[in-house]
């Protein structure tokens, strides 16, 4: 058995982080105008400046980092390959995704059909992200 390596987690991370990232920027045209108006009937606002894209990016690179090493971690019990790679995509929605959605739900910020549709994106671009980064990841 051997460690993670290090060097294959961190580059496949980032993909899988840059892939989400990219997959949230395209998303948001989907649902944008109908989070602008639920934000707006809150007396919210949404300002989308540098800080706002630095953060962003920082968060998807962070989620794929956490995904890839998740997905290195269960390698060794479920074996490598995109099904493991999938199950950890899962875990990872569970866990972080449908959490977040949840609470939105509860607080009443956000439509159910706009929720309904972070849920599917978010799911499907965790499963190509962590896919895309196990298949970066190996052993050394």
């Amino acid at each position: 058995m051997y460690g993670i390596n290090i060097n294959r987690w961190l580059l496949g991370g980032l993909v899988a982080g840059v892939i989400m990232w990219l997959a949230e920027g395209a998303a948001s045209g989907l649902y944008m105008t109908d989070m602008e108006a639920a934000m707006a009937a809150h007396g919210l606002s949404m300002t989308t400046g540098t800080g706002t894209v630095l953060i962003s990016l920082a968060v998807s690179l962070i989620a794929g980092l956490v995904l890839v090493f998740l997905y290195a971690a269960a390698r060794s019990r479920f074996g490598p390959g995109p099904k493991t790679a999938a199950k950890m995509a899962v875990v990872m929605w569970l866990g972080g995704y449908l959490l977040s959605i949840l609470g939105y739900k509860m607080m009443g910020l956000f439509p159910d059909r706009m929720l309904m549709l972070w849920a599917v994106v978010g799911l499907a671009e965790m499963v190509v992200a962590s896919i895309v980064g196990a298949w970066i990841y190996h052993e050394k």
